[in-house]
């Protein structure tokens, strides 16, 4: 699968919101992937907040992900960023850190529907790594689901184990037993020296 991958941004923001408007998008369409980046209460279903959420985290200049297009439309979503950015990871029973080591955590995919089962999220996996190498990440850390019966693509926001070990991410903590948590060194980019 060959997508276009870009920065969610100010320029980008209409993509997002065209993706999650679509039919099979409810659960995103709630979270607005601001579940994680939030203490307390669920996050999920108060779709309009999230949503304002986002856009606020954007307008600021972060990039909370990272948008795939085919063919000039977008047809998936990786959330991704330093893991002190997502609160609740910190207090989970199952994300929680494995070390104090500096991470990027992979907190969510999203893919329309209509493309689902073509390679989207593997190529939006192998573009976070490069993003998160390019923001300077040495550790990439993911959150995977680990069953042997399909699961319905709607709960697979983490993505599926098998995709991560084709990837070259390691297991290195399991504290649930369908829940691994996963790592991948990055090696930054060598630093070209001008020319003399």
């Amino acid at each position: 699968m060959k997508l276009e991958v870009r920065p969610l941004t100010k320029e980008t923001w209409k993509d997002l919101v065209e993706l999650f408007s679509r039919p099979g998008a409810s659960i995103v369409r709630g979270c607005w992937c601001m579940y994680y980046r939030k203490s307390g209460g669920s996050g999920v279903g108060v779709g309009q907040v999230n949503r304002r959420a986002m856009k606020s985290l954007v307008d600021r200049g972060i990039v909370p992900g990272l948008i795939g297009y085919q063919d000039g439309s977008p047809v998936g979503w990786i959330s991704l960023g330093p893991r002190e950015d997502y609160a609740k990871l910190r207090r989970s029973p199952v994300m929680k850190p494995v070390d104090d080591k500096p991470v990027w955590s992979i907190v969510c995919f999203f893919v329309d529907a209509r493309s689902r089962g073509s390679g989207v999220s593997e190529a939006l996996l192998e573009a976070g790594i490069g993003y998160a190498r390019s923001q300077g990440a040495t550790l990439l850390e993911a959150y995977p689901v680990d069953k042997r019966e399909r699961s319905n693509p709607d709960f697979m926001w983490f993505g599926g184990k098998r995709m991560y070990d084709r990837a070259g991410f390691k297991e290195v903590a399991r504290r649930k037993a369908t829940r691994p948590v996963v790592r991948r060194s990055i090696r930054p980019r060598p630093r070209r020296e001008p020319a003399a």
